[in-house]
């Protein structure tokens, strides 16, 4: 990977908030995650590139998609500051805050507007959860032609599997897969 170009690239982090961070997750913990997202968001800030932090939130739960599905959707317990986001990144300045209202950041909200007015070619991509919200965010980066890199030990899912099967088989068709270290090597 050559390195960034800083002023064409935006580090994007999904759903780092306080109700989802703190759920059981796989290969990496929600702390794992934080930790290594704190780091290129500081590593991003201090170059001055643009930082999206992204969560997801509800009024009232019914402004939330309700499909049937064969898999039941876990419910949120809409308990207040469920969707705030961790305090690990919430303590830096300047980044860019995005509420989304389903599974990923595009639909709906000004992201692409955003990144579009700044010249963005590249997205870094973290946060939870592997399989959705970053899943759903990269496909839509990817159809609004957007050059992409996961940084895959920024992000974790409900299950391993999830995780592993997105990162092997739907990641590197859309873009590239580093580690945090790589990325952090990476930043010019």
């Amino acid at each position: 990977m050559k390195n960034l170009n800083i002023e064409k690239t935006a580090l994007v982090v999904i759903d780092l908030q306080k109700g989802i961070v703190a759920g059981e997750h796989e290969p990496y913990t929600g702390e794992k995650v934080v930790e290594n997202a704190s780091k290129l968001i500081d590593a991003f800030t201090d170059k001055g590139a643009f930082v999206v932090l992204v969560r997801v939130s509800s009024v009232d739960g019914n402004d939330i998609l309700k499909p049937k599905t064969d898999i039941k959707a876990t419910q949120t317990n809409f308990v207040e500051g469920w969707d705030s986001y961790v305090p690990e990144i919430m303590n830096n300045r300047k980044v860019h805050t995005i509420t989304k209202r389903q599974w990923g950041a595009f639909f709906g909200t000004d992201l692409d507007l955003q990144l579009r007015r700044r010249d963005i070619e590249t997205i870094v991509l973290c946060g939870i959860s592997t399989g959705i919200g970053v899943d759903t965010t990269a496909r839509e980066a990817f159809q609004l032609g957007y050059n992409q890199i996961f940084v895959y030990d920024a992000m974790t899912a409900r299950s391993k599997e999830e995780h592993n099967y997105v990162c092997k088989h739907i990641f590197p068709r859309i873009g590239k897969i580093r580690s945090c270290e790589e990325v952090l090597g990476k930043i010019i």
